[in-house]
């Protein structure tokens, strides 16, 4: 990591660029109000670090001990944040993305999109394309989801959170959608990582389920070397011994990421618990634990659910985790963010 002097020129910028560029690295900067970081990814053993003592415009070099360079800490020292349909994620406010686990029809996303725009939620979320662990349950609707998911952004206002699970479909699915959702079985796809940094749209990348949180920001390292910083992690329940939740909510996880990482953290407490009962619980812990958002499932008649209707909350459950929520954001000094309710 080379750290610029404040004085330093733009040509002089330009030229540590080139020069790193020419040995076959690539070189991610960071600009804030006193110095230009220029972080330098790839085999830095190609870097001829005497080189750097003869240019004017450097203050220092910095080493990244960690293995993942443009996600750290040490590269970016704040927070960053990004612009989601008008709502900051990573920013002040809380925000929060819910909806049915797969979108079945028409009418079922239209009522959860109104549902979900009504309680104060910020971000429509729906599976057009489903991994299931069995072949014969229910793939998903494809693209006629993704057409239904569209059609409820242009009647509630709400941006569409929806998942893509190879590298062919991320340009039908980003055609379509504000965020891609990397799953978390996918979190290692390594080809799948690639297409979704170079699609340039926002990334919600999930925890894959025996992931470590090390391997997770690795997995964001991936997008990120694109020069896409649009990216969130997303904490969503690691499998361990226990059997009485589907999965073990790693609470410990969002406080750590936040201080090793500069992105924005969500939590899942749908997936992380497998029972709606524990939901709202969950919801608040995370927000108490330093979550930027939540992504929850939500459906106006789980018990007809196709898939994940047992962790799914109703619209009316919804409403009351989202006061909930907002009281914990207040006592921790945040807020939730403005919502779309009233704009639509």
């Amino acid at each position: 990591m080379i750290v610029m002097k404040g004085e330093c020129s733009q040509k002089e910028i330009n030229e540590v660029v080139e020069v790193i560029k020419n040995w076959g690295l690539d070189a991610h900067l960071s600009q804030g109000e006193e110095h230009t970081v220029i972080g330098i990814v790839g085999d830095t053993r190609k870097v001829q670090r005497e080189y750097f003592l003869h240019v004017q415009g450097i203050e220092r070099i910095i080493p990244i001990s960690r293995p993942y360079k443009i996600a750290s800490r040490e590269f970016i020292p704040q927070s960053s944040s990004f612009p989601l349909d008008g709502v900051e994620m990573g920013g002040e406010g809380v925000v929060i993305m819910a909806g049915p686990c797969a979108v079945e029809s028409r009418s079922q996303i239209m009522e959860t999109a109104q549902a979900v725009l009504e309680a104060g939620g910020h971000a429509l979320r729906g599976g057009a394309f489903k991994p299931r662990t069995s072949p014969y349950s229910f793939q998903g609707l494809g693209e006629e989801g993704l057409e239904y998911l569209a059609e409820a952004r242009e009647k509630t206002g709400l941006p569409i959170v929806t998942e893509a699970m190879s590298p062919e479909q991320v340009p039908l699915v980003a055609k379509y959608a504000d965020v891609l959702q990397i799953g978390a079985r996918n979190m290692q796809n390594f080809a799948l990582l690639h297409a979704a940094g170079e699609a340039m749209k926002p990334v919600l990348l999930k925890r894959g389920m025996s992931a470590t949180v090390e391997e997770l920001l690795m997995a964001a390292e991936y997008i990120l070397s694109h020069g896409n910083r649009q990216v969130m992690l997303c904490e969503r329940g690691i499998r361990t011994f226990e059997t009485s939740t589907r999965n073990t909510t790693d609470i410990n996880a969002i406080p750590v990421l936040k201080e090793q990482t500069h992105l924005p953290v969500v939590l899942d407490p749908s997936h992380s618990t497998g029972n709606w009962r524990y939901v709202t619980a969950i919801a608040r812990a995370g927000i108490a634990a330093g979550a930027d958002g939540l992504i929850v499932e939500v459906h106006p008649r789980p018990q007809e659910a196709v898939s994940d209707g047992g962790q799914s909350i109703t619209p009316e459950r919804f409403q009351e985790m989202i006061q909930q929520v907002c009281m914990i954001s207040e006592a921790v000094g945040r807020s939730i963010a403005p919502s779309k309710v009233g704009k639509a």
